[in-house]
């Protein structure tokens, strides 16, 4: 496939040869590349003429098509977006807008009661106009900036250029096995970054996106009756929505036959989750991808076939794509040889420039390595002697319990391989600052136990074939399905919360 050197000139050559291929379709509604380029045109010729303030635009809402449309007027106006979901507490809205001093921002269907200096102006009420010419954006020009959560409790902006999305789309256009047209689920909020890997491939193959709607994802019994209807070609979730989706005995081949690629992203893929779906679905592809938001979306991918699940009891993570190096360093930045642990080191043309109006945390972060962007991913891995990636956690997600050093996401491996588990996560409590204790927030599957109590048991017997003594949680905490972030992510920090100060 031919390698696209402009985005924005990719989208509109399918509007240009043909306007009324479908770009949007999701229950009720459906949108072309004739309608995309009419919007976007009108958002891009409205941010030219009425808008003299440099800065990022803020654009608001949810999955509506118009989000879609106001990120490409945005680009097609030389501006940066920065996307931000409905579903927002106002706090964190309000830091994003203090970082970000936006020239604009533009909402959907409803602003929140928020004071801001920047004008705020609906996307409906944005009049319908022509682009009399398309600027073009530069590799270095920022193409959106997506704000991650910071530990100081402040989020940080990452600002991702157009060559950083162009070295991503290349990628995926290329070594994913996809065709002109595809038709992508889109369920990850805008302000996610995984929602790249739907967006902005399918706009570049002429493609389209089905959007779920929160709403459909927290009713099950709605969520099953739609999935089938969608039609969809290309899966880009996490594997925590996955699981969920595994509950249902009809997520299945045979009742979603056109799905022929699962993409993971987010989070490490269990690889019990990697077996069920490989069951359901054994002729699609199965790939697990890795990547922070500081790389555009993800840098490594591998085909999960029989054979990987056969080879390694923890899935790996990848191979690096072809325009990036991943050097595995230890604390003095010292690249270290093939089968030792340390921080895992992006370094390529999509590493960002960095965070938004935070030059001492970009400074943090990011560094230059033989002339080029390098980025501290704070994840621990080994590279094989081949060049696969695997994955050994966070490394701010080690902890110490009675002088052993393990991995809570380790932990989280072993206990999603006992047979009577369908979900679970570690998390330690805490006493003076030490961990006093291991805790395992369980979703158990069907079993034969009358008692908690023995369930616990049995489940220890189990994690005892498998794990040192010391690697096993002290107590069981069983609960009906695990709670998720906003981004679709098991909800670690809040567990950490609830343990602590319950």
């Amino acid at each position: 496939m031919d390698k696209i050197t402009d985005m924005i000139q990719t989208i509109d050559h399918w509007a240009t040869h043909d306007a009324d291929r479908i770009v949007y379709q999701s229950e009720t509604q459906t949108f072309t590349y004739g309608d995309l380029k009419k919007q976007s045109d009108s958002v891009a010729a409205y941010l030219l003429n009425h808008v003299s303030e440099e800065g990022p635009i803020v654009v608001y809402g949810g999955q509506e098509f118009e989000m879609l449309a106001t990120f490409v007027g945005c680009s097609k106006a030389g501006r940066a977006y920065i996307p931000i979901e409905t579903h927002t507490p106002q706090e964190r809205l309000s830091m994003i807008i203090d970082v970000a001093k936006p020239a604009l921002i533009i909402y959907m269907d409803q602003w929140v009661d928020l004071k801001t200096e920047a004008p705020v102006i609906q996307m409906s009420t944005i009049p319908s106009a022509n682009l009399d010419s398309y600027p073009g954006l530069s590799d270095d020009d920022t193409y959106y900036i997506i704000f991650t959560s910071g530990t100081t409790g402040v989020p940080k902006g990452v600002q991702i250029s157009h060559g950083n999305l162009k070295s991503f789309v290349n990628w995926e256009l290329n070594d994913f096995h996809l065709n002109e047209g595809e038709r992508f689920l889109s369920q990850a909020p805008f302000s996610f970054d995984l929602s790249v890997m739907s967006l902005y491939p399918a706009l570049a193959l002429g493609g389209s996106l089905a959007p779920l709607t929160k709403e459909t994802i927290n009713d099950f019994k709605k969520l099953f009756e739609v999935l089938p209807t969608m039609n969809l070609n290309v899966w880009v979730s996490t594997p925590s929505f996955m699981d969920i989706c595994l509950m249902e005995p009809t997520f299945d081949s045979k009742h979603n036959p056109t799905i022929t690629h699962f993409l993971f992203c987010g989070e490490e893929l269990p690889r019990q989750t990697a077996i069920k779906l490989k069951e359901r679905f054994p002729e699609a592809y199965l790939y697990n991808t890795y990547g922070p938001t500081e790389a555009t979306v993800a840098v490594t991918r591998i085909n999960v076939t029989e054979q990987v699940l056969e080879d390694f009891n923890r899935i790996p993570i990848g191979y690096a794509k072809e325009d990036t190096k991943i050097i595995i360093m230890d604390d003095n930045l010292n690249p270290l040889p093939a089968g030792e642990m340390g921080e895992i080191i992006i370094v390529g043309p999509s590493v960002s420039k960095g965070y938004l109006h935070n030059e001492a945390k970009t400074k943090e972060a990011f560094f230059e390595y033989e002339g080029e962007r390098a980025y501290h991913t704070g994840d621990a891995g080994r590279l094989t002697e081949d060049g696969l990636l695997l994955y050994g956690g966070r490394m701010d997600f080690q902890i110490k319990l009675h002088g052993y050093r393990m991995e809570l996401e380790d932990i989280d491996h072993h206990l999603n391989e006992v047979s009577y588990i369908s979900q679970a996560a570690a998390v330690p409590k805490y006493k003076d600052g030490k961990v006093q204790q291991l805790i395992a927030y369980v979703v158990p599957k069907d079993n034969p136990f009358e008692k908690d109590y023995q369930l616990t048991k049995a489940i220890k017997q189990e994690l005892a074939e498998t794990v040192m003594d010391y690697m096993i949680p002290q107590r069981f905490i069983y609960v009906d399905h695990l709670a998720l972030t906003q981004n679709g992510k098991i909800d670690r920090k809040g567990l950490i919360n609830e343990v602590n100060n319950g």
